[in-house]
């Protein structure tokens, strides 16, 4: 879940020690394969990856729903009390196209007429949601993603023939293996950290390609690129340059961190009113004055964090744009992301890792008025970051998508879901291959084991989907439009062959 100004803080702190500094203080080996292997990437464009992480687990099968004559009446019957009505899921109707030219995506593979939730249609201030960037052509829908070693049947789940991933339906290992991609290594890096290794040599700026602003996470963490971390608070107003009162406002310079305690967000080292503090802290950092190597760990990531920091705050001083941004938890972080990207040029990136994050999405009660809430600043915040990007000139080259820890149960439990597994993401950007569905959707039934088939032949048994889709399937063909090669897609993720399709969707152009 996002977290509070203290628990950012810890966070931030955390992200600073792991990654270049550590490893880098260690001499660990890797840092040899990845230098070598990013030294094999040139970019001549720019192309960013935004991770939108929905903590708790999206309940997709009320994200996207059914709503003709012959679907709905299955979904309904199933969701009972949390269905939505048929009416306001008829004013929110998405307009996929037909397959065309033998590539992948289309229509539902079920032949169902599908809406998004009425939050996700609603039009504010010009910023006509995600239902509006679907049918525009910028939003891809991609069905029934889970984590899996193995594609599997109901019938293989059942009798335990197909193997698993660990700790299904456990937040915390499944969104672990989320964002790693590798349900079979609970010790792995994160799938965006490993991208880093991989390229960041085709950076010429210092500015680490990895960045986060919602603290420390697993999908970022990596060998030897380490994760920045940057407070996002205020950042719509500042890409505005004003406040909801008209004062002048400019989020970087206001919340640059105060290494030595000297500035508003003192928080280090006290108040700027204690020398004995501030010259402790430099001593800490001091070059070559540590005798034990986490000393010097910690010193080299501190400076570095210090060197970025000055960096940032020197580009970022003065950025603006046009695009409103709505001040909510997920605005702003990416109104912060989108300043960021507006002085690529100058901060000499040509490949960036972001992520942001929100949370709230274990439903498990009040889900109706909980996801209707979530999925408003969802679909709002994103709307508005890729007009943000073609306000810059620059949506071809940036990519954001969704994922979160599963699905949720197509069972109820009173007025919200269980924990699931598979469920349906959305993909972002002028070079996604929008208005399209790629996957295949499932079945919404009751689970009933009198019925032929046991009622919903998608279902475990217990009420969750079974993924039709492995999360390296989705996270590869996101890598290959970022620029890996085929080798380096197989390095990334040596469990894709085990998958059809050779680890492109399609929903990429």
């Amino acid at each position: 879940m996002h977290v509070n100004r203290r628990e950012f803080l810890r966070r931030s702190i955390c992200a600073a020690l792991g990654g270049a500094g550590l490893y880098g203080a260690l001499g660990n080996l890797r840092l040899i394969s990845a230098a070598a292997a990013a030294r094999r990437y040139a970019f001549g464009d720019y192309k960013a990856l935004v991770c939108v992480y929905l903590y708790g687990g999206n309940d997709s099968f009320n994200t996207i729903v059914p709503c003709d004559a012959a679907h709905y009446p299955v979904y309904q019957s199933t969701r009972q009390g949390l269905a939505l009505a048929q009416a306001e899921l008829q004013a929110n109707v998405l307009s996929p196209l037909a397959a065309q030219g033998g590539l992948p995506g289309g229509l539902p593979s079920d032949g169902a007429t599908y809406a998004m939730h009425p939050s996700m249609g609603q039009a504010a201030g010009g910023n006509a949601g995600l239902r509006g960037l679907f049918n525009s052509g910028k939003a891809a829908i991609v069905a029934n993603v889970g984590t899996l070693l193995y594609p599997i049947t109901q019938q293989q789940y059942q009798d335990g023939s197909v193997s698993t991933p660990s700790q299904l339906y456990s937040h915390d290992d499944q969104t672990n293996q989320w964002q790693t991609s590798r349900p079979d290594d609970a010790n792995a890096n994160g799938w965006g950290g490993r991208i880093a290794d991989m390229l960041y040599g085709s950076n010429a700026g210092g500015l680490p390609m990895s960045i986060t602003l919602s603290g420390e996470n697993r999908f970022q963490r990596a060998a030897s690129v380490n994760q920045f971390a940057v407070d996002a608070y205020g950042a719509a107003f500042a890409a505005a340059g004003v406040d909801d009162q008209g004062n002048p406002v400019d989020f970087f310079r206001v919340q640059g961190m105060s290494f030595r305690g000297d500035g508003p967000e003192s928080w280090l080292v006290g108040n700027g009113n204690d020398p004995g503090r501030a010259a402790a802290y430099d001593a800490l950092r001091a070059g070559g004055t540590q005798t034990h190597v986490l000393e010097r760990a910690f010193a080299d990531t501190a400076n570095r964090s210090i060197a970025n920091a000055v960096l940032l705050n020197a580009a970022m001083t003065g950025t603006r744009l046009a695009t409103p941004f709505p001040d909510t938890d997920l605005g702003n972080q990416l109104a912060a992301v989108a300043l960021m990207i507006k002085v690529r040029a100058a901060l000499g990136m040509s490949r960036q890792v972001f992520f942001v994050s929100v949370g709230n999405y274990d439903t498990h009660g009040s889900q109706l008025t909980d996801q209707a809430d979530n999925l408003l600043q969802l679909s709002q915040a994103l709307a508005a970051f890729h007009a943000a990007t073609v306000e810059m000139g620059v949506a071809d080259g940036v990519t954001a998508f969704t994922a979160s820890d599963f699905g949720r149960s197509l069972a109820v439990n009173s007025d919200g879901t269980d924990h699931g597994w598979g469920g349906h993401h959305v993909v972002v950007g002028g070079a996604v291959r929008g208005q399209r569905f790629y996957g295949t959707m499932p079945s919404l039934a009751q689970y009933d084991e009198a019925q032929p088939g046991n009622g919903n032949p998608d279902d475990t048994g217990y009420g969750q989907i079974i993924p039709t889709l492995a999360v390296d399937q989705y996270s590869a063909t996101l890598a290959r439009w970022f620029g890996v090669d085929a080798g380096g897609i197989a390095d990334l993720f040596p469990n894709l062959g085990r998958f059809p399709g050779g680890g492109d969707l399609g929903f990429m152009a």
